[in-house]
């Protein structure tokens, strides 16, 4: 039994209790705890009717980063990796370098300078412990130096049979495309891979970096990458890794008879086709329409509805036609809805062109009138390339029909819009697509809704320029090696990503990619730290996680994050 015992030190008054007890049939105090005197006794007992206000609140990310985790885990990235990346003696390894990486570009792009900061701000510095310096920009590139393109191109090959192989991802039907990136690098550095070419941001005053990837319909999973220069059109690579896509076919497709390739008409080549054909891959595609004129004269009349709800507002031609040296299936489409949105565009179109050609018209006439007469004089050479330029946008050079003539004090610009060649565009190519095909036995409906599927690979492609999630930038590297590293990361959390809503989605939670880290992203880690007590020398701590919303709730239950809750 406990009982309290007095003791009196230099003339005051201490308190123990002590707890006693029989052993060996004798009574013998077997604990003793300080109490300490009798005022510290009462403001004890006072004071335990109050919560402990704490010393301090730690907060960390929580939701996000640990699903990524958990199915990085589940994947084995990490270790794919290492078997084929060699680890320097010391800090983490590669595979654990790439996947940080891969997690921060998901859910918070930073620069790698600033990886440190965010990764103690996250569950991640609890499940994947790692020192500071070990995280700093260089610690992390002196690894990465060891990961070469071929090291990449082998974990890649790895990484996409585990997925099949893992999620059953769907092969029956796959997407291809390019997009580039722009960059700040410098005119004169020297790396190969940035150039200036066609920029799809609209900034063609930047040297860019060309992404061609390949992803499943199935949640556009990125199965296959390829980094190329930037002044490469998206047709001459893709002929190029055509021969890499077949190599690709091979490993992925056992079992699976049937492996369907989608792509847009901006990849097509003779080469790529006779690739194609002997891949054992099959394609739908489409064409470019002003090649085509004889197919776009085909008469609505001719078209026929479209049997189900995706479709009702779609008609459809079907023919045959040599294409690039093969006859082919072909399917024209007429789409009112698509119409409709050309049209729109189309007059934006016109509207700032005509702005542009009056201001070349408003300049010249202050020159003939000699309202102005310092600066360069326009020729008129130059003043038809103005023109030129100013009818850059999509059917705009013809659609307007000018002149530029000699003129006293100035050249003379005339200009107007064809309305013959406005209305025929409207009534043989607006609102018409044109697909073709090799999958001979496939209705008009099976071939329109696989072309449609190339929105899942566009998709991604936004996705990967979003600045918030998945974001390509900031990407602050000036070497063609540190550029292929940053871009296999933004593909690895990519393909996380892909991998998470296709798991919600099988969990029956159907949500946006911002929607999906919106609320994963709020759900927080809090460590709680209370003063320490005399006597103790570590600060007592509590750690919880944030109150979820309901929302919040079914995603956590979800994905069985309850097993990373700190203790």
């Amino acid at each position: 039994m406990a009982s309290l015992t007095p003791k009196v030190i230099k003339g005051k008054t201490y308190y123990y209790a002590r707890e006693c007890r029989r052993v060996d049939g004798k009574p013998k105090i077997v604990r003793t705890v300080y109490l300490g005197s009798l005022d510290s006794i009462i403001s004890a007992v006072e004071g335990s009717q109050e919560a402990p206000r704490p010393h301090s609140v730690d907060i960390a990310s929580f939701g996000d980063v640990v699903a990524l985790y958990d199915l990085a885990q589940r994947i084995g990235i990490v270790e794919i990796i290492d078997r084929h990346v060699p680890k320097r003696k010391q800090g983490l390894s590669a595979g654990q370098y790439l996947l940080l990486a891969a997690i921060n570009r998901a859910v918070h792009p930073t620069s790698k300078a600033k990886l440190a900061d965010w990764y103690q701000k996250t569950s991640l510095s609890r499940l994947l412990p790692a020192a500071r310096r070990q995280l700093s920009s260089q610690s992390f590139w002196n690894h990465m130096d060891f990961f070469q393109e071929s090291h990449i191109e082998a974990v890649e090959r790895d990484l996409s049979r585990r997925l099949v192989e893992l999620f059953g991802i769907s092969l029956r039907m796959l997407t291809y495309d390019g997009t580039n990136f722009f960059t700040y690098i410098n005119t004169k550095n020297p790396a190969k891979l940035p150039k200036r070419g066609h920029n799809k941001q609209k900034r063609g005053d930047l040297r860019q970096v060309n992404l061609g990837m390949l992803v499943s319909v199935d949640f556009h999973v990125p199965l296959f990458h390829k980094v190329y220069e930037g002044n490469v059109t998206d047709a001459t690579i893709f002929k190029t890794i055509t021969e890499e896509l077949r190599q690709r076919y091979v490993e992925l497709a056992k079992g699976c008879e049937h492996v369907t390739l989608v792509f847009d008409k901006g990849n097509n080549s003779k080469e790529a086709f006779e690739t194609i054909h002997d891949s054992q891959f099959h394609f739908v595609g489409s064409l470019v329409p002003t090649q085509h004129v004889d197919l776009l004269e085909v008469p609505l009349k001719k078209y026929r509805p479209l049997e189900g709800e995706r479709l009702k507002d779609c008609l459809a031609y079907r023919t045959q036609k040599v294409v690039f040296g093969q006859d082919r299936k072909i399917v024209i489409t007429y789409n009112e809805n698509l119409l409709q949105g050309q049209l729109q565009g189309l007059s934006a179109n016109l509207n700032k062109t005509r702005e542009r050609l009056d201001a070349i018209q408003k300049v010249l006439r202050r020159r003939q009138q000699g309202k102005v007469k310092g600066g360069k004089k326009p020729t008129v050479a130059s003043v038809k390339q103005q023109v030129r330029n100013a009818l850059s946008r999509q059917f705009m050079k013809t659609l307007f029909r000018w002149e530029v003539s000699e003129h006293p004090g100035a050249p003379a610009l005339s200009y107007r819009t064809d309305s013959a060649a406005l209305a025929r565009l409207v009534r043989t190519q607006l609102g018409k697509t044109i697909l073709f095909t090799d999958n001979d036995d496939w209705t008009d409906e099976e071939i329109i809704l696989a072309y449609r599927a190339q929105h899942h690979i566009e998709s991604a492609f936004r996705d990967m320029k979003n600045p918030h999630y998945l974001g390509w930038s900031p990407m602050n590297h000036w070497t063609d090696s540190k550029i292929r590293v940053h871009a296999f990361s933004c593909v690895l959390g990519l393909m996380l990503t892909s991998l998470l809503q296709r798991t919600l989605h099988q969990k029956g939670i159907d949500v946006s990619m911002s929607r999906m880290y919106e609320l994963l992203g709020d759900i927080r880690e809090t460590l709680v730290v209370y003063p320490r007590k005399p006597g103790q020398h570590r600060h007592h701590t509590a750690a919880s996680l944030s109150t979820l919303s309901d929302d919040q709730k079914r995603m956590f239950d979800a994905l069985n994050l309850k097993r990373f809750s700190p203790a």
